[in-house]
């Protein structure tokens, strides 16, 4: 035998390692899969048919203060490009 040891058993050695690292963030993954589970097994749950009525009704309710629909005049807008006049021509 040499310094390092049987190379035969360093190796199923780290393969036992492998597979109980592996195994380890295996259990590891479940546990965080099982909390997220429970977290969303308590969350309310609405029909898509409702949600989308809801979106509706408040997209109609604000439309008045939606800027893409209603648009800012431009006085108001600071976003507005400058206009820059060019001095070299």
């Amino acid at each position: 035998m040499d310094q390092l040891g049987d190379p035969v058993m360093s190796e199923q050695a780290m393969m036992k390692d492998g597979v109980a690292n592996n195994c380890t963030a295996s259990i590891s993954q479940a546990r965080k899969s099982v909390e997220q589970l429970k977290i969303e097994s308590c969350m309310e749950r609405i029909k898509v048919s409702k949600a989308a009525a809801d979106l509706v009704a408040y997209c109609e309710a604000n439309i008045q203060e939606d800027p893409l629909i209603v648009p800012v005049p431009a006085s108001e807008n600071p976003f507005r490009e400058k206009k820059l006049f060019c001095t070299i021509l």
